[in-house]
């Protein structure tokens, strides 16, 4: 056994009783605003259920993001949780300028210019952000305005870059509206010249991920990579599914990301919404299959920015997620903006652990096998075996062990029935899986005989109060411990 185990055990550990173990396995990601980006506030969210903060780079400044970054760190460090921290980047988001009076009344038949030279938008012409509209869009493009409440069809493009439209919904128009493009391909790189400054600011502040907006193909991804790799960041890549191309290139867009966000809301203005549900689901089943965290995001209890109480549909949209096995449930405005963020974290929480209590869980067993073409076929094997010997025996735990974060993310895609620990001693990864499904990492850096390893481990387990006397544990892990092998060992342990 190791000579001092208290190094691995949280200095206040007088704070864990009733709070670790209030655990829902399906996490929840909640965006910081103006409503909750004090460190009290923050707090009181992580207490109501938060496991990952998300960063949304499309509002505030970066003076403002590394004061909530230093707020969430210092909850780490005082509080018993491992708080992970997901920034956002905006990507190519294209909008309308400002409009006169800020409403504009836009009705069916009027013709409208679109112009990518500043100024105040009037019935005469309209600045839109982005200077290669002209060359990408063809006559009878739809083209969408705030989120599709507003419909307009191209009729001309111009010599001199001004693009003509009839509008086919009307409505209000105000400023700085987003602007939807589901017919076309767009030519904006995923990485503007904004996202870059914020990936800097991102990298040197060494959040735990960074999601890309409106990806299109693995090339994306592959870019971003290219740029954490120059700066030896261990920042992880979560893809942001809100565009169809993402849809034809999906397979490949799993592979090379870390994990995914099904970004509901724009996906829903490009795409017909009766689709959205299948889409969801059959994303879901894709990231599970390869091991890959997935969020559901937007709108998932929106009524509650101004109310105390969600919509009926809102539960069971919730309920739905966590019954497909999403990693993750991700919350936007009503936290960010919203009157009562820490009502609607809870309010959340309740619902996924209603779900979870009744062990309803995603049936691994159709499609979720160790795959015989997998590079990794036999740590696989073992994981997926790990995960039914648990079940088998109903033992209290399922540790497993990891550097990359591989065995962790496997471990969890077979959504195991007893509660899952992983050990790592790479200090990055241990918030980083705060958003994998039913995971809790703990720091632990010890390279003895593996008998000695998995002995400090339920040790530690035992401290914090998750284990007791008599308990049945199955570790995973890989021998020789020296030689940082793939997982390759299953050991049963009763705990005395």
């Amino acid at each position: 056994m190791s000579k001092n185990i208290d190094k691995y055990l949280h200095p206040n550990m007088d704070k864990q009783a009733g709070v670790e173990h209030v655990h829902h396995r399906t996490k929840i990601v909640a965006t910081v605003g103006p409503a909750c980006d004090t460190y009290e506030k923050l707090l009181e969210l992580v207490k109501a259920g938060v496991n990952v903060f998300r960063l949304n780079f499309s509002h505030g400044s970066h003076e403002d993001k590394a004061k909530i970054i230093e707020h969430i760190r210092n909850i780490n460090k005082t509080e018993p949780y491992n708080i992970s921290i997901l920034a956002d980047l905006q990507g190519p988001k294209l909008r309308v300028g400002l409009i006169e009076n800020n409403a504009l009344e836009v009705k069916v038949g009027d013709i409208l210019t679109f112009t990518n030279e500043a100024c105040v938008g009037t019935l005469e012409k309209i600045y839109v952000s982005y200077p290669n509209l002209a060359g990408d869009v063809v006559v009878g493009n739809i083209i969408l305005i705030d989120d599709g409440k507003l419909e307009v069809r191209v009729v001309s493009v111009e010599n001199n870059g001004d693009v003509k439209v009839v509008v086919t919904l009307g409505g209000i128009l105000s400023s700085k509206k987003g602007i939807n493009l589901p017919d076309t391909k767009i030519s904006l790189p995923a990485l503007t010249e904004k996202d870059l400054a914020d990936l800097e600011f991102i990298i040197e502040q060494r959040c735990d991920w960074v999601a890309l907006s409106f990806v299109r193909s693995v090339d994306d991804l592959v870019i971003l990579r290219s740029k954490l790799k120059e700066k030896d960041s261990k920042t992880k890549i979560i893809a942001k599914i809100e565009k169809p191309e993402a849809l034809l290139n999906i397979r490949d867009i799993i592979v090379e990301s870390d994990g995914i966000m099904v970004a509901r809301g724009d996906l829903g203005v490009e795409l017909p919404v009766e689709k959205i549900p299948l889409i969801q689901k059959e994303l879901i089943r894709k990231c599970i299959h390869r091991a890959k965290p997935v969020i559901v995001a937007t709108q998932m209890m929106e009524s509650m920015i101004d109310r105390v109480k969600p919509n009926r549909s809102e539960i069971t949209d919730v309920a739905n997620a966590v019954l497909e096995g999403a990693d993750a449930v991700m919350l936007s405005g009503e936290t960010a903006t919203g009157q009562h963020p820490a009502l609607v974290v809870e309010t959340m929480r309740k619902i996924i652990m209603e779900v979870e209590k009744k062990e309803y869980r995603y049936n691994r067993s159709e499609d979720l096998k160790p795959q015989p073409h997998s590079p990794s076929f036999h740590s696989d094997a073992i994981c997926y075996n790990a995960c039914k010997i648990s079940e088998d025996v109903k033992a209290n735990a399922l540790i497993g062990m990891t550097q990359s974060g591989y065995t962790a993310f496997m471990l969890s895609s077979y959504r195991p029935s007893s509660p899952l620990f992983i050990f790592t001693k790479e200090k990055s990864l241990v918030n980083q899986l705060s958003l994998s499904w039913g995971v809790r990492a703990l720091y632990y850096a010890e390279e003895e005989s593996l008998d000695d390893i998995i002995q400090d481990q339920i040790n530690i387990l035992k401290e914090r109060g998750f284990l007791n006397t008599d308990d049945v544990v199955v570790n995973t892990g890989s021998t020789p411990v020296d030689k940082h092998l793939p997982t390759n060992i299953i050991k049963l342990t009763k705990v005395n």
